[in-house]
């Protein structure tokens, strides 16, 4: 019995046996509405919680989409030339299923979130877009970042509110 158990170890650590899939909320928060989502998103689905930080953090000065001149009204305007540095590479090898979250910035997914698209392998993965937003509908940002992502298989998308119920998360997919 003792060798047994010990075989069992020996594979499981060695990570033959035959796991789950395995699913990561993956997401970018500048104030904090996106967090909450994915972390009720997270809890619900037993997936790993994982932000995407970029390396220079997003100050208000720069969420100001009233000013021209602001960080992310620069970005926004050059969406498929800027993008910002994350802080720390992500590495979704270990996944089969994305939960990918961002805010909607004039439209669209904010160029951190397209630098993290470009620099992963999405081959093989399920990814299923969230977003947050006032009033704005997700759009064509999911479409938009799917086309980054080739071999990936991209479901409907959903944007929530900042009071999303669990309930409404729940009956999302």
């Amino acid at each position: 019995m003792k060798k047994i158990i010990t075989l069992f170890t020996a594979l499981f650590i060695g990570g033959i046996v035959m796991a789950q899939s395995k699913s990561a909320v993956i997401y970018f928060s500048a104030t904090g509405i996106t967090r909450s989502v994915a972390q009720k998103i997270a809890g619900i689905t037993g997936s790993d919680l994982i932000e995407i930080k970029p390396e220079q953090p997003y100050t208000s000065q720069d969420l100001n989409w009233n000013d021209n001149n602001s960080r992310t009204t620069k970005e926004c305007n050059a969406l498929e030339t800027i993008r910002p540095a994350m802080k720390v590479k992500i590495d979704i090898s270990g996944y089969d299923t994305i939960y990918l979250g961002y805010p909607i910035w004039w439209y669209q997914a904010p160029n951190i979130v397209y630098t993290f698209v470009e620099s992963a392998d999405f081959s093989g993965k399920t990814v299923y877009p969230f977003c947050t937003s006032g009033g704005s509908s997700i759009g064509t940002s999911a479409t938009n970042l799917a086309k980054k992502t080739p071999g990936a298989v991209w479901k409907s998308g959903k944007r929530f509110g900042r009071n999303v119920s669990e309930n409404e998360v729940k009956n999302w997919r």
